[in-house]
Parts: C-alpha cells; structure tokens; sequence
C-alpha cells in the first residue's frame, strides 16, 4: 500500500468516506486492490486479466513498466474476487456560508497541510508563482526552477525568492536535455502525445537536477489551479466551450475530475527522474476545504484562486500572493523549443500534430 497507512485504507473502505485524511492512496488492503478518488498514486493491472479472477501480485503494480499489458486502474474503484466497482465519489458539500470563515478553513487546512511536511531529503519545485511560494514561505528546503534562460518560470522565480529572502537553483534547459529527456518521460508514462510531454518535461529535468543534488523528494503545489479555481475555463464558465457546466463550482469539480490522469503522469515521470513527488496542497483536508467553496472564492472578476490567495497572505509578501503565472509547459519555454526541435527535425506544423510525431520518433 502507497500513500497511507492500511488501516486507515480499511476503515475509509468499509465507511465509504472518500476523504479519509490521507494525501491519496493506491494498492493492496485485505486482500483488495484500491485506488483513492482522486487517483494521487498511480496503480496498473494486466488489461487481459478477467475481471472474476483475483490478481496476483505479478498482475499489477504502481509502475507500468513491470507488466506486460498495463491499464489504469480507475480512481475511486475497489477489486476484488467478485469484479471491479466504484466504491469514493467526490463529495459535494454545500458551500460555507461565511466568507471570512470559508477563508480561514483554506489557511488552516493548508498551512496544516503544508507544516506535516517532513524536510528530510526535500527540495521545492519553485515557480515564483502563490502555489510554490507557500512551500518555500513554510518549508525549510532548497528551492528549484527549470526553464530556458529567458523565460518567464526563471524571472518570475528569482523575483519571488528575492522577495522572501531566499536563493533559487536554476535548472537551465537546453535542446539537449530535451532530447535526452522526452523518450525517458514517454517510456516511463506509457504516453507519447505533446501535451503530455510538454507539461512533464520541466517538472523531469528539474526533479533530475534535484535527484543529482542527492534529493529524493521534490514538494510541488500541484492539484492547486484545480481546487481553487486557477484555470480560465473555469473563470469563464459557462461560456468557455472547453467546460461543461454552467455554473464556477461545477467547473471546479469537472476540472479536478482531471486529476487522476494528471497525476498518474507526474508521478510517474518525477520517479522515472529519482525523486517521490510530495504534494501537501492534495491533502485531503485541502480538498474538503477547497468543495467548500461559493464560486466568488474561486473567482471573482479576473481574480482567480481567490481565498487560496486570501488565505496565503498571512505566510506571503501580497506581491506574490497576487501574482498570476502561466502553465509549466509555457512558463518554462519548454512547449516552444520542443516545437522548435520538431520542426528542425522536419516535422512541419502542416502536419497532422507535429510535434507528437516528433516525440514518437525519439521514443523509436
């Protein structure tokens, strides 16, 4: 079992709490195989394995490089003997009345997230941006950012670190590395497509660099954008054609249905780079906090994330807990100098999804 001590696993299976205070789980319990409703631990079983036969421990695992055939197995779902079934759901909470009160449940559920932390072996994947910022504000553990030299994850990095008296490591990237890093990401994921690879690029390179510094742990505010409302599309609901709900808290909740897939590939990347990711804002009692919120504390006007950014003021120069940042992948020049390799490489634009053709020929 990853992630949570079995009888914790056991009692949340046998009272269907989908939130049982853990920061997700995955594996065996009882002689059942589970995986937590957001899926924070990755978990594979054979896909040619009936679903009436109990599995083996040479039938699944956390790494899908060990078996033959892997699928996902799907968050949220318990198998045993009798089959596979959905037995967490993400709950759905009425909002908290009070504003002040709603915000002082987010500071408390995050600093108390953030504090269990052990820095043992830690560093902190740092964009400069309210996320990462409330890790290196609270942890004591040296701070990372990969990007090309002139992007924006560099600047913005530096200028936070400045601001909270602290240094930043530059993982500066290159061509080269990219080159050596996209077939290591995609074998260890099991996915070739851009995006994919786009996104796990920066966040490899840099748990690489940290793995190298003798780090085999690298915390990360992932899962914040999704629970708190950090995305466009949600701020723009129901207008944005890229949701489907009409309404912000339904944005939410379908933008963190995402986070199973997500995680699955970070995880995997970041241990293929020699690190364990440690992701303290996905704690379950951040989640039930961030259910919580009315839409107006996720956005309002062009605010987004707004009681997270409400909530870190007490730990954050306003500079930075105000501050907007862009995605890894374009924040890092990352997505854009892959673009540049694949059409170097002769894989024009014109092409039916350049770039992933490109990933697929490194990978062969």
């Amino acid at each position: 079992m990853q992630g949570a001590d079995p009888d914790t696993v056991a009692d949340a299976l046998d009272s269907g709490d989908p939130l049982p205070g853990t920061g997700g789980f995955a594996g065996e319990v009882d002689g059942a195989l589970v995986r937590d409703v957001l899926g924070r631990y990755p978990l594979f079983v054979e896909r040619a394995v009936s679903e009436e036969t109990r599995l083996d421990s040479e039938q699944w695992s956390h790494d899908p490089t060990d078996l033959d055939d892997p699928i996902s197995f799907p968050a949220g779902h318990v198998r045993t003997e009798s089959g596979t079934r959905q037995r967490w759901s993400l709950p759905s909470p009425e909002p908290s009345g009070d504003r002040e009160t709603a915000i002082e449940q987010v500071r408390e559920a995050v600093e108390t997230s953030i504090d269990a932390v052990e820095t043992d072996g830690l560093a902190i994947a740092f964009s400069g941006g309210v996320d990462s910022a409330l890790l290196a504000a609270r942890l004591d553990a040296p701070l990372y950012v990969a990007g090309f030299p002139d992007s924006h994850d560099v600047e913005a990095a530096r200028s936070a670190a400045d601001l909270l008296g602290t240094e930043v490591r530059i993982v500066e990237l290159t061509h080269d590395a990219i080159e050596r890093a996209v077939p290591e990401i995609a074998r260890a994921t099991g996915r070739t497509n851009a995006m994919a690879v786009q996104i796990a690029l920066p966040l490899y390179l840099a748990a690489d660099r940290v793995a190298s510094d003798g780090f085999d742990r690298l915390a990360l505010g992932q899962g914040a954008d999704e629970l708190f409302g950090g995305y466009a599309k949600v701020a723009k609901a129901p207008e944005d054609p890229r949701v489907e709900a009409d309404t912000v808290r339904g944005a939410q909740r379908e933008v963190i249905a995402s986070l199973p897939d997500q995680l699955e590939r970070d995880v995997l990347a970041l241990r293929a780079a020699g690190v364990e990711p440690v992701t303290p804002l996905l704690h379950d009692r951040v989640i039930a906090a961030a259910l919580r919120l009315d839409g107006d504390l996720l956005v309002d006007g062009e605010t987004r994330k707004v009681a997270l950014r409400a909530a870190a003021s007490e730990s954050l120069p306003n500079e930075i807990a105000d501050r907007d940042k862009k995605a890894a992948q374009y924040g890092s020049l990352a997505a854009r100098e892959l673009d540049r390799l694949a059409r170097q490489a002769g894989y024009k634009r014109r092409m039916d999804d350049h770039v992933t053709q490109y990933v697929e020929s490194l990978v062969a």
